[in-house]
């Protein structure tokens, strides 16, 4: 207790530590005994606290004080004799049957005795057993408990069996749903109930429970049972339960059980009609006001409620930032309905004016970076965070860049956590800063000694949907071609804003990123060819890096030209639709540009055609006549292939095999299996091709 002073124990106060220091030679004093009193009562594990009736000990000791020697020896002063209101058993009498460890000198020394311990452990059971006995519904629950035990266990209840006991829990828990939801045992009862229970079933459990679903979802263990309502559920069990929560949407978000179920349900189950009506009670206590009508249509977007009402604007923004604020000072900074209501206030204010700085201060404000960690893992999280990159100053922009270290492997594979890297690369001029703080924490040779383990990485980024993104971006010409309808648009808006925050040109700013991360890839593309050119997400990285990375490529090039080298079969990972655009895309050695309608060729050229022909050698007449025409349309759309002439009197001489080939696949285009029809049916057309390009 506060302020609570205890007076020294005499035996261990500052005067007999005194003493206890002089005498060394001094003979001790004889200590009496203390005669154990006879009333089990009376016995301690350590000194009691006597109440006393006078403040004449100390002046801050509250009336408590310890006991004298004396009153040691004497006893307690104060006898108890009160009874437990439960269950009427006397405290003294109860105190007996525990087997304390008996006084010195009754012939025990102090040692412990199992079998009282025990019994005083099955009369502590027995007692807890008649409280909870005493309790409304403890037979109903008791019974329900039971048929729970033998339902939860899923893999071992046979399906006519659980039906069964389904319809006994059932028959328990109808119309007493209120009574057990609220526990935190016989809470988990209605949820299995709801679990193997059928619609109708999960029906009458939301109807019982109408008009108590705020309050339980600010129960600590009741919270879960709407989660299971709505998950389970239809169409009108959630049209049961969300509407309770309109009004009270302020309250709840800043409970610290509600805040969960109410994003769960905003998140996850709301209807966008629903979720603007949740969202507009953030603006005020007006919005909170709601209309019933069917026709009515509420809008969430703050930007056009100011349009239709700037007089407005001051309380408006004034509530949502109040509200927005005392959020992250509590750190309740991971819910999607927060960061959606941050992104209206965002996109509302005038950038440099006071508004703006105040929210990115907010941003900036939270020294261990959790706020800006858990925007960038949702939707609009992450566009706020790629939206103050591109609105901020220099030092703005390393402070935000720097708040995601050891964070930017995660970022870079989830689905909206990669778009706050792709702002970083073009808006940030600085571009050493930005390879440093990203590349080093991609698999690069400075953080894995082992080369296995690196490229092991590094195909798992090459591979995933969304960890390819934040490396090839920085190589596609045409960013549509790996970036989805969300990325684009986004980019689309920062591209538009750095026209007026950045000074470095974004072509030069690009290159200068490229060029950082080239040497690690090209590395990687040389010592695992084989295994990229497997995968079609592995095909496009090759063709992508090849044709737009700085440095020395021939090693790379020279890996996939081997795998090409052969006397058998073509490989059939060598016939997939992906390799053989790959493979085209090297031969032709650049990029189709559709302004001129000619090759834009890599600098410096690739020749990658010469080095594919020459490892064709003789098996080249089966890549003419099989999937891989195409590849040889590419040498000779080549505009740099030394071998053209050669390779078109080689066509000639096999011009009956081509077109005995195009008759031959039209019928296994027929028998083909879907996946291996776009391969026959291209290798086809280039086998035509082929045969008009040779007729002159």
């Amino acid at each position: 207790m506060a302020g609570l002073k205890r007076k020294e124990h005499p035996q261990t106060g500052g005067t007999a530590r005194g003493n206890a220091k002089k005498v060394k030679t001094e003979s001790r004093k004889k200590v009496r005994p203390i005669t154990p009193p006879s009333d089990p009562e009376a016995q301690t594990d350590s000194d009691p606290i006597i109440e006393s009736d006078t403040t004449k000990h100390s002046g801050d000791d509250d009336g408590v004080s310890w006991p004298s020697d004396d009153e040691e020896a004497i006893g307690p002063v104060i006898k108890i004799g009160m009874k437990d209101v439960d269950n009427g058993v006397e405290l003294s009498e109860y105190s007996k049957s525990l087997g304390k460890v008996a006084a010195p000198g009754n012939g025990s020394s102090g040692s412990h005795n199992p079998t009282a311990s025990k019994e005083a452990h099955a009369k502590q059971k027995a007692v807890a057993q008649e409280r909870k006995a005493a309790k409304p519904n403890a037979d109903s629950i008791a019974r329900a408990k039971k048929l729970w035990e033998r339902l939860r266990i899923q893999s071992k209840v046979p399906l006519e069996e659980r039906k069964q006991l389904i319809a006994e829990l059932f028959d328990i828990i109808t119309g007493r749903v209120k009574d057990f939801v609220l526990k935190h045992d016989s809470g988990r009862v209605i949820q299995t109930a709801l679990k193997y229970g059928n619609l109708d079933q999960r029906k009458m459990i939301a109807r019982e429970l109408k008009g108590e679903y705020r309050g339980l979802a600010e129960s600590r263990y009741a919270k879960f049972m709407i989660g299971k309502l709505l998950v389970h559920g239809d169409d009108e069990i959630r049209d049961l339960v969300i509407p309770e929560f309109y009004g009270h949407v302020r309250r709840m978000i800043k409970h610290p059980e509600a805040a969960w179920i109410l994003d769960d349900v905003y998140r996850g189950a709301a209807t966008p009609k629903q979720k603007a009506i949740l969202l507009r009670e953030w603006y005020g206590a007006e919005f909170a006001i709601f209309r019933s009508e069917k026709d009515y249509k509420p809008q969430g977007n703050l930007k056009i409620l100011l349009t239709e009402n700037p007089e407005k604007r001051a309380p408006i923004m004034r509530s949502l930032f109040e509200l927005i604020n005392q959020l992250v000072q509590k750190k309740t900074i991971a819910f999607s309905m927060l960061h959606d209501a941050m992104l209206q206030y965002y996109l509302n204010v005038v950038p440099g004016s006071e508004e703006a700085m105040e929210f990115v201060e907010l941003l900036k404000g939270d020294e261990e970076g959790d706020l800006l960690k858990n925007l960038a893992f949702t939707k609009s999280g992450s566009r706020i965070v790629s939206l103050a990159l591109a609105y901020s100053n220099a030092k703005d922009r390393k402070l935000l860049l720097k708040t995601y270290k050891n964070t930017i492997e995660t970022l870079a594979f989830d689905a909206h956590g990669h778009q706050v890297l792709l702002a970083a690369y073009d808006v940030i001029d600085d571009t050493v800063l930005t390879a440093k703080s990203i590349f080093n924490e991609f698999p690069t040779k400075e953080m894995k000694k082992d080369e296995a383990e690196q490229h092991a990485d590094l195909f798992t980024y090459v591979t995933n949907l969304n960890g390819r993104i934040p490396i090839l971006y920085l190589f596609v010409s045409k960013p549509s071609s790996i970036l989805p309808a969300e990325d684009i648009a986004l980019l689309k808006e920062i591209h538009s804003i750095r026209s007026t925050t950045s000074k470095k040109d974004p072509d030069v700013r690009r290159k200068e990123l490229a060029k950082a991360l080239s040497p690690i890839l090209l590395s990687y593309i040389a010592n695992n060819a084989e295994a990229l050119v497997q995968n079609s997400f592995g095909c496009q990285f090759v063709s992508e890096v090849l044709l737009s990375a700085d440095g020395d490529k021939t090693e790379a090039l020279q890996a996939i030209a081997n795998l090409t080298e052969g006397n058998g079969a073509i490989p059939d990972y060598l016939q997939a639709p992906a390799a053989s655009r790959m493979l085209k895309a090297l031969a032709l050695g650049g990029r189709f540009n559709p302004k001129t309608k000619a090759i834009d060729l890599a600098d410096p050229p690739l020749k990658f055609n010469d080095m594919l022909y020459n490892k064709l050698g003789s098996q080249i007449v089966p890549w003419m006549t099989g999937a891989n025409a195409f590849v040889i349309v590419g040498l000779l759309e080549s505009v740099d292939f030394s071998h053209k002439t050669e390779l078109k009197a080689l066509i000639r001489k096999h011009r009956k095999e081509l077109q005995k080939s195009v008759e031959e696949t039209e019928g296994l285009v027929k028998d083909a299996k879907a996946k291996d029809e776009k391969s026959i049916e291209a290798g086809k057309k280039g086998i035509r091709l082929l045969l008009k390009m040779v007729q002159h």
